[in-house]
């Protein structure tokens, strides 16, 4: 039986740095595999439409040579489920993307994106992904994912993480309350962006998340304990925190 909550792991930024020197290292099918062994249940990619990190050659070697599900992070582009319908990864994330933005900043407006998502989901379903909707911890997002077909939903955990006291439990109020609407309605549903050793439990005692998808600080946290060391300390708070009482 697989464990619970998933743990995905981004190898964006491995790509990242191999990009600043224009050379082949580091080899991000290399952390891939080593995230695998050290614990993740998937890795997570996101190819953007200027590869500022992740390249297609990138999407075809993890798609030929991992022994995992790859969850490919895209814009709902022609472009993106082109490249999509040619590697078929187990998953696709769609996620808004704008090109002078450092990371994605928040959650698709599905409400007023739903002629163009309904016409990228059920195109992403025919070619074999599961399809996930990056979104706010809002419920008229959650239910117009439904209304358009998509199975799963990513809360974005962004204003979470970053918030802090008062501040903080209030947004863990509303990734709970997204979480249980969720459920009702029959989303799968996941949670992602920011996390971190000290944000990660309170997001995995939420019953009803079943993946967590995790890349910026694991990577981080490798420049200081290596990345097996990271993940696999990541997925031991994982466990403890979902453990039986």
């Amino acid at each position: 039986m697989s464990r619970y909550p998933r743990l995905g792991v981004n190898v964006d930024h491995v790509a990242t740095v191999r990009n600043a020197r224009g050379i082949d290292h580091p080899d991000p099918v290399r952390a891939a595999r080593l995230a695998v062994g050290a614990g993740a249940d998937g890795i997570t990619a996101h190819l953007r439409e200027d590869r500022r990190h992740i390249r297609d050659d990138d999407i075809a070697r993890l798609s030929e040579e991992l022994d995992a599900p790859l969850n490919l992070e895209m814009a709902a582009t022609d472009e993106m489920v082109a490249v999509a319908a040619k590697f078929r990864p187990h998953a696709a994330c769609l996620v808004p993307e704008r090109r002078e933005e450092l990371t994605t900043e928040g959650g698709l407006d599905v409400t007023g994106s739903r002629d163009r998502l309904g016409e990228v989901v059920p195109r992403l379903r025919e070619a074999g992904c599961r399809v996930s909707l990056f979104v706010d911890p809002d419920e008229r997002q959650l239910d117009a994912a439904v209304a358009i077909g998509a199975p799963v939903v990513e809360l974005h955990t962004g204003a979470y993480c970053e918030a802090t006291g008062s501040g903080r439990r209030a947004e863990l109020r509303r990734l709970k309350d997204a979480a249980a609407h969720a459920e009702r309605i029959g989303l799968e549903c996941h949670a992602g962006h920011g996390l971190g050793f000290e944000t990660v439990a309170a997001v995995v005692a939420i019953p009803t998340v079943v993946e967590l998808n995790i890349g910026h600080f694991l990577m981080g946290e490798a420049m200081f304990t290596g990345l097996e060391g990271a993940i696999r300390h990541m997925r031991a708070l994982m466990d403890g925190a979902r453990a039986p009482a």
